[in-house]
């Protein structure tokens, strides 16, 4: 029988320890995903819905259970190098090199796709993506299935990635075999996508590997932000659409060289919506906090930088739609760093609604 509705009636959510993830639970995982079933796990960016990346099927899955247009891609992961032959081909020289230094991270390449990975995964593209990620559970998945597996991030369609498995149970329980819980996320934004088919390197998401961290190995390295319709026919990477990452409530997000001049904006902002009847949630680091005090809104603290705002970003909006809120004020961080992947996400859930502040 089919491994959804048997032995799996209902989604089981299994508590892993990550320093040592159990090797029969690791071995029954794996099956399911052999078998064609679906199981998420934690990564260091985010949690993944995985299925076997070679099984049409079973990746045909993924799409239906998160309601994912077949038009957005999904990465392939793989647990060593060996692998990589597996999924991709004329794989080019800096492609190894940057797995030497990034591998295994928050670092995916996008590749000449094997014959033997099915179109479905890539958009039907000639082109893979793929990543090696650094997480001690998803390792041992990978191991214990012995096959890729296709995986984008663990939620519904467009809603803000997860970073928990209460996240991912949130949004897909009962669309899911197994849930492996291994806590919290480190990195909390998903990894950085390069494209090395193109006669220049090329970012086509920006994520938890810094651009200036790639540049030494990648000096002609470009990136140009997209921000596709959902209804393009086919997205060159996950992460691409501008809806994306997106909480039920309005955001809106304020950019601006002058923070103090940004901060005020918001506080005005804010009391207007209050004003008119409006509930407000503020995502802030902690440093901005007290700019808001007095007034009768929501505040989520996001941490003190651009690492810890990262974290807590994902986390931090599904706590405001779970308050709920009805508008999300947040100051974006400037664009260096992991700032600019978080900023990336922020321009997404708000759908591009930008306030420029001079």
């Amino acid at each position: 029988m089919h491994p959804m509705t048997d032995p799996f009636p209902a989604t089981l959510i299994a508590r892993v320890d990550r320093a040592t993830p159990d090797p029969e639970l690791m071995a029954l995982a794996g099956q399911i995903i052999r078998q064609g079933g679906l199981v998420a796990f934690p990564t260091e960016t985010v949690y993944g819905l995985g299925a076997n990346a070679l099984d049409a099927a079973a990746v045909a899955r993924i799409f239906q259970a998160k309601e994912r247009p077949a038009s957005d891609p999904v990465i392939v992961h793989i647990h060593s190098l060996a692998q990589l032959d597996e999924v991709a081909v004329d794989v080019p020289p800096v492609a190894f090199t940057l797995a030497e230094q990034f591998w295994a991270g928050a670092l995916t390449l996008v590749l000449p796709r094997h014959p033997a990975v099915p179109p479905g995964i890539s958009a039907g593209r000639a082109t893979v993506a793929v990543r090696m990620p650094a997480h001690p559970v998803a390792q041992a998945l990978l191991q214990a299935a012995g096959v890729p597996i296709g995986a984008p991030s663990a939620n519904r369609f467009s809603r803000p990635s997860p970073t928990s498995a209460a996240h991912v149970m949130a949004d897909l329980n009962g669309r899911v075999d197994v849930v492996l819980d291994g806590g919290s996320t480190d990195i909390g934004i998903e990894s950085t996508i390069v494209d090395l088919t193109g006669p220049v390197p090329q970012v086509l998401r920006p994520g938890g590997i810094p651009l200036e961290a790639l540049r030494p190995l990648l000096p002609a390295l470009a990136y140009r932000p997209q921000y596709l319709p959902d209804d393009v026919a086919s997205a060159p990477a996950p992460g691409t659409l501008l809806k994306h990452y997106s909480p039920q409530a309005d955001v809106l997000v304020f950019q601006g060289s002058d923070p103090l001049r940004v901060l005020e904006a918001m506080h005005q902002t804010a009391d207007k919506y209050v004003a008119e009847g409006h509930s407000v949630g503020i995502l802030a680091q902690d440093s901005d906090a007290l700019h808001f005090r007095g007034l009768e809104v929501q505040i989520v603290l996001c941490g003190r930088d651009e690492a810890a705002f990262a974290t807590h970003l994902f986390a931090g909006l599904r706590t405001l739609d779970a308050v709920p809120v009805q508008k999300i004020l947040v100051r974006a961080p400037q664009p260096v760093g992991l700032g600019l992947a978080v900023q990336d996400r922020l321009i997404r859930a708000a759908e591009g609604h930008i306030i420029q502040v001079r």
